[in-house]
């Protein structure tokens, strides 16, 4: 299946200090893509990068290409075509994202000028078609709403619709849930795949919750400390977990059925770019780590079709997980 977007050794640095140390990622057309992991662990990052969207001060370095066209250093007309039309992405909070002295659906309309040059009657039918695609209720009326008369909920399905008015082919959905109610979250996931079902986009979720991906993803990447330590297919991520890190992720996840029992979490935290372990980065919270650990950063190991992990052990442990499995 050929890419949609790819990302090749992507590299960022804030001062001279690492904040991803080289992302290799494709994402195909109408793939669901989820990148798990702690914060500061460059999930969001990884995609402010390849669309221009850090701030003048960090320093970009690698390739991102959009069907083998380069975002990374083009010209801003371009990208700013590519943002919003061809890639669109919601941010983490609504209510920082919307104006709010801006009625909502003229925010919609304004996407829907830039990216497919609708104005006046077209443009407000367009935006009242929209939110009802994202399930607000009495459409026409919310229009003229402002967002704070909105629930937090309902700002969330405005974003969605204001990044669905230039029909992308990839949405980024950065935490779009972090700020919901357990009803709300499932709401706006089962909304997200609806729409990936019906308009044939490619998804790529930022979450910090397993669950959440293991139900909207074909496919999972597990990030720590700047990297990809780990990428497979949802169902033999969450059935054979190989890197320490995932394995610690998933144990601490409490089970839904079977005897209660006490959640093992992860000692420490990530590091901080300017301390970073010369080794791999998860050495220092690794209960089976050992002194090759610390000589030089893993590089990622394949272990079966689409899967792949960085660490040390890594064939090994695969090894032994299909001898026992035979």
């Amino acid at each position: 299946m050929s890419a949609l977007v790819s990302l090749r050794n992507l590299r960022v640095s804030f001062d001279g200090q690492a904040a991803l140390r080289g992302i290799d990622l494709d994402v195909a057309a109408g793939e669901a893509v989820g990148l798990v992991g702690e914060s500061g662990c460059g999930k969001s990052v990884t995609w402010l990068a390849a669309l221009g969207l850090l701030p003048g001060k960090a320093r970009v370095t690698g390739s991102a290409t959009l069907q083998g066209q380069e975002l990374l250093g083009t010209a801003p007309a371009t990208l700013d075509r590519v943002r919003g039309g061809r890639i669109a992405m919601i941010f983490q909070d609504p209510a920082s994202s919307l104006n709010p002295v801006i009625r909502i659906g003229r925010q919609v309309e304004e996407a829907l000028r830039l990216h497919r040059g609708m104005r006046g009657a077209a443009a407000r039918a367009e935006a009242k078609r929209l939110f009802d695609q994202v399930g607000i209720p009495d459409a026409a009326r919310r229009l003229d709403a402002w967002p704070h008369e909105l629930s937090g909920g309902q700002n969330q399905r405005v974003m969605i619709a204001i990044a669905l008015a230039g029909r992308p082919e990839l949405l980024v959905a950065d935490e779009p849930t972090t700020a919901l109610d357990v009803t709300i979250q499932a709401q706006i996931l089962t909304l997200l795949q609806d729409l990936r079902r019906d308009t044939g986009m490619a998804l790529v979720l930022i979450s910090h919750d397993l669950g959440v991906v293991a139900d909207s993803c074909d496919r999972v990447c597990v990030m720590y400390a700047g990297r990809i330590v780990e990428q497979a297919p949802v169902a033999r991520l969450f059935a054979a977990p190989t890197h320490p890190y995932t394995r610690g992720l998933l144990g601490a996840l409490p089970p839904l059925d079977g005897p209660r029992r006490r959640l093992a979490a992860i000692g420490g935290s990530v590091p901080e770019p300017w301390a970073m372990p010369r080794g791999c980065a998860f050495a220092p919270r690794c209960a089976e780590r050992s002194p090759a650990c610390d000589l030089a950063v893993p590089d990622a190991v394949h272990l079966a079709s689409g899967h792949q992990a960085a660490c040390i052990r890594a064939t090994a442990m695969d090894l032994l997980k299909e001898t026992v499995a035979a």
